[in-house]
């Protein structure tokens, strides 16, 4: 299973960006979908994440600012990033649960795609 994610790049504090991440490979089913970063010198943390049926969880730091999304058909995730602050400067990782059996779960981790907000 492959992550890919887009939508990373250089904004201005108070902008806005979407950031992408769409599943690939061969699996039978994909539960927790969501989006992980890490600043430099810090260890990574929870942005948001998404349960199959839509249920949300943000970290604190992004709640009112951030939106994610995903679409069950297509195996992506989307998260709009909004009144940006030069804090959530990191390197996104996207994050997936993937079931690659009826039996066997795993996580999947994308590359990461870089945010920075300037201030």
């Amino acid at each position: 299973v492959q992550l890919q994610a887009f939508g990373g790049g250089l904004v201005q504090t108070g902008g806005s960006l979407r950031l992408s991440c769409a599943a690939s490979g061969s699996f039978y089913s994909i539960s927790d979908m969501g989006w992980y970063r890490q600043a430099p010198g810090k260890q990574r943390e929870l942005v948001s994440v998404i349960a199959r049926a839509g249920t949300t969880n943000y970290g604190d730091s992004v709640k009112g600012r951030f939106t994610i999304s995903r679409d069950n058909a297509k195996n992506t995730v989307n998260l709009q990033l909004n009144s940006l602050k030069p804090e959530d400067t990191a390197v996104y990782y996207c994050h997936a649960q993937v079931w690659i059996s009826r039996m066997t779960r795993g996580d999947s981790w994308g590359l990461g795609t870089l945010v920075t907000v300037s201030s």
